[in-house]
């Protein structure tokens, strides 16, 4: 098992061993080839400069001709040395546009981006108060159609705001394109290694490191997909709004005075809020009617009768349009007009 492990830990350092010889063997290959490729560009001027002396002893012209000679071999020599690297940069714009059609802008969106050969990211599209309608939608066209998309979409209807922002990641991509090739390299290596190793431990081991640096690259390859997208394809984001309806002015209003049907329907709408209001305080008073309807039930059947049974008899009075008889201490009427009894009155 001791073996085993030294074994495995011997391929480890072999590999990382040939990654530092072939980084040295890679410099020092550069590191020559630019030798071999100054020597003869020495050997040239050598050659230029032996000529131009044995021409100054003939002749001026000889001179001159070999001296520009020179001059325009060193001038595409330095062309060549500094020729610029290409550019990458990330390019992303939001336009805020207001216009009469909503619907219709945001087909001419739509057609300026799929004829730039880009396409539709995002798209949505709202009714705000019922009054009007507010689309936002995302277009991804390419880095030479840029600017000229963006002026079209400009020109929808009223530029009410605009932002661009331009981004280079130049370094990025570069660092990230070095990042792959050399992870590459590594897994290769390694599965060099697997196919070299005997015993199981070594495999298990060379596996799990052969795991961790493939997982490495696809990383490195997923972002480096991101950055080529961003960098080959513009991102636009237009707001498009409608423009709102003025209410009509107070005196507009005064003017337009209601028809007929106007009126009609005013007086529906009363009535019809009257009764509702009828119903809901019959509503609210139904306890308290019900309540006073069982306590005058419970009077005139109880209450009543026993009252009228406790009150004493009435006594019968003067007839009307007669006047009063008076009565003696035997209940006899006595007076002027009391009825004979019998005998002869005194004179």
């Amino acid at each position: 098992m001791r073996r085993t492990s030294t074994t495995a830990a011997v391929l480890l350092t072999a590999s990382l061993v040939l990654t530092g010889c072939g980084a040295g063997g890679t410099d020092a290959g550069d590191k020559a080839a630019g030798a071999r490729a100054a020597q003869p560009a020495d050997r040239g001027r050598g050659t230029v400069d032996g000529s131009s002396g044995a021409a100054s002893g003939t002749g001026a012209d000889s001179d001159s001709r070999s001296t520009s000679g020179s001059g325009s071999t060193s001038g595409s020599a330095q062309a060549t040395a500094k020729a610029p690297a290409p550019q990458h940069v990330i390019r992303t714009a939001s336009l805020s546009v207001e216009v009469a059609d909503a619907t219709k802008a945001l087909a001419t969106a739509r057609a300026a981006a799929v004829g730039a050969g880009g396409r539709v990211e995002d798209e949505s599209t709202e009714r705000i108060d019922d009054a009007y309608l507010a689309s936002r939608i995302v277009l991804r066209v390419p880095q030479a159609e840029y600017d000229s998309v963006l002026a079209e979409l400009a020109g929808t209807g009223k530029l009410l705001n605009r932002k661009a922002d331009a981004k280079d990641v130049t370094d990025q991509v570069v660092d990230v394109q070095s990042r792959i090739a050399t992870q590459r390299a590594s897994v290769a290596r390694v599965r060099k290694l697997m196919d070299r190793a005997d015993a199981l431990s070594d495999v298990v081991t060379l596996e799990a490191e052969l795991s961790r640096r493939q997982a490495d690259l696809e990383a490195l390859l997923a972002q480096q997909s991101s950055l080529r997208d961003r960098t080959s394809l513009a991102t636009i984001t237009l707001q498009l709004t409608e423009k709102r309806k003025e209410e009509p002015k107070a005196e507009e209003r005064e003017e337009g005075r209601p028809g007929f049907l106007d009126a009609l329907s005013g007086g529906w709408n009363a009535l019809v809020g009257v009764v509702a209001w009828i119903l809901i305080v019959l509503a609210a008073l139904a306890p308290w009617l019900a309540v006073g309807l069982v306590a005058f039930v419970l009077w005139r059947r109880l209450v009543r009768p026993r009252l009228a049974a406790r009150r004493p008899a009435p006594v019968p009075g003067p007839r009307p349009g007669r006047p009063a008889v008076g009565r003696n201490a035997a209940g006899a009427p006595v007076g002027p007009e009391a009825p004979e009894t019998g005998g002869t009155p005194e004179k």
